[in-house]
């Protein structure tokens, strides 16, 4: 009798746990230093010289790195490194990906924690003083050291989310022949007449109530699609701005839209990357 109903009880706390406490999707931020915790996965701090000067950045390998393994870049939203974009990259090993997570305020005096998260007044400091040249930099620099792993992809992906989601979006600007495929979560879109230079195929995924980021994806869409480029949308019903770091929120919705969102990332990179 009493094994029947821990087994019951069992069941029930397993369907009443949010998506981020479970393995097949990225953490929340609460659950961000729990999931590193528990990661059996390598993962080491590197140092990636860009040419000028250096990124500094958190790898984290797949279990198998086999031929063609592909390389994953995966950048933080504006609180800056932190243990939940780690968490992120986790995740993207968890799912085959050789994951990199550069620090973009690497060169600037933002006090950090000894886990490498930055100081949140620090980095909203600091965001202003890294234009987008200096992050298209640092990316391609830490994707291109991640494509000349033994066994990795010959080009690099991206993922970014708010912050780094317009980042990202504004990186497939830049077109680094390199940069084989991109993800936007949740970040505003470039002017229409800077989308000409796209060559990436670019996956958004946006929370329906984030009215100031969603109102810049139509006047993109139809930019991209009339210039015969690769762009698919998605808007998950009830989620809101930065759904993926802040799943408990919005009674549900926001854990929905990372149970949805997650997947066709990671398909989207598969597919145009290579598995």
């Amino acid at each position: 009798m009493y094994s029947r109903f821990f087994a019951s009880l069992t069941t029930l706390l397993l369907l009443a746990a949010p998506a981020s406490a479970q393995t097949s999707l990225p953490a929340s931020g609460e659950q961000a230093s729990e999931r590193i915790a528990a990661s059996t996965r390598k993962a080491e701090w590197a140092v990636i010289r860009t040419g000028q000067d250096s990124v500094r950045a958190w790898v984290v390998y797949p279990a198998n790195v086999g031929a063609n393994t592909p390389v994953v870049v995966a950048v933080h939203d504006n609180q800056g490194m932190s243990t939940w974009i780690r968490a992120v990259a986790d995740q993207l090993a968890a799912d085959g990906f050789i994951a990199i997570a550069p620090d973009l305020l690497t060169m600037l005096d933002v006090p950090r924690g000894p886990e490498g998260d930055s100081d949140r007044e620090g980095v909203r400091a600091a965001l202003g003083q890294v234009d987008q040249a200096m992050r298209d930099r640092y990316i391609q620099a830490a994707g291109e050291w991640g494509t000349r792993l033994p066994n990795a992809s010959s080009k690099y992906g991206i993922v970014g989310f708010c912050w780094g989601g317009s980042t990202v979006f504004a990186h497939a600007v830049a077109a680094p022949a390199s940069l084989g495929a991109v993800v936007v979560y949740y970040g505003g879109s470039p002017a229409p007449d800077q989308l000409t230079s796209v060559t990436a195929p670019i996956l958004g995924l946006y929370g329906e109530d984030d009215a100031r980021v969603n109102q810049t994806v139509p006047p993109a869409e139809a930019a991209l699609k009339s210039a015969g480029k690769t762009f698919e949308a998605h808007t998950f019903a009830g989620a809101g701005h930065g759904f993926t770091r802040s799943q408990e929120g919005r009674e549900g919705a926001n854990a929905k839209a990372v149970e949805q969102a997650w997947p066709l990332t990671v398909a989207w990179f598969r597919k145009h990357l290579g598995s």
